[in-house]
């Protein structure tokens, strides 16, 4: 397997792009949120990871993280996809959803080219990251991180977005801890 835009190492910031399948807008629901914000703060104290930076838009989330204690950022990824497949999809069967049939049957035709016995398929295989080396490359990716909401016309304002780190530096309540850097 390739290491290109993966992150295998534990003394290491990455920026991470973690896509559904299709880009589905999985995550314009509320509960589907929730789930991600939920799945993060378990991998945030059980897993070692670091949060910097993140924000849930509708089919993909941006984190600016770190595994440590240890705990290696590839397999905390790998962990994460998979609970959370399982609980976007538990979702949505057990709660309304007014795609149920249309979102099951997609994430069932994309896992059928698989080798491995899979029913769904919730996010594009891998994930893209790339390390951060720099304080200009944080500054930019934090940037894009925090706009991503701005430039889908979703806020006016970064810290508007009750998803995304924006309000961790601005301040405002947030279900989700960050490690604030020191970089604006």
């Amino acid at each position: 397997m390739s290491t290109k835009y993966k992150a295998p190492t534990t003394d290491q910031a990455y920026f991470i792009t973690i896509t559904t399948v299709g880009w589905i807008d999985v995550f314009t629901r509320l509960n589907q949120k929730y789930n991600i914000i939920n799945a993060l703060q378990y991998c945030q104290k059980n897993k070692g990871l670091e949060i910097y930076g993140y924000c849930i838009m509708s089919s993909h989330i941006h984190l600016l993280c770190k595994g440590t204690n240890g705990f290696i950022l590839s397999d905390i990824m790998r962990d994460f996809k998979k609970f959370t497949s399982k609980r976007i999809i538990q979702t949505i069967l057990d709660e309304p959803e007014s795609r149920r049939e249309w979102m099951l049957d997609y994430f069932k035709k994309s896992c059928e080219h698989l080798k491995r016995e899979q029913e769904y398929k919730v996010w594009q295989d891998g994930y893209h990251a790339e390390i951060v080396e720099t304080n200009w490359f944080i500054k930019q990716k934090m940037n894009y991180i925090h706009n991503n909401p701005v430039k889908d016309k979703i806020v006016t304002l970064a810290e508007d977005y009750y998803f995304s780190s924006a309000r961790n530096y601005a301040g405002l309540e947030n279900d989700l801890e960050v490690i604030l850097l020191d970089l604006f």
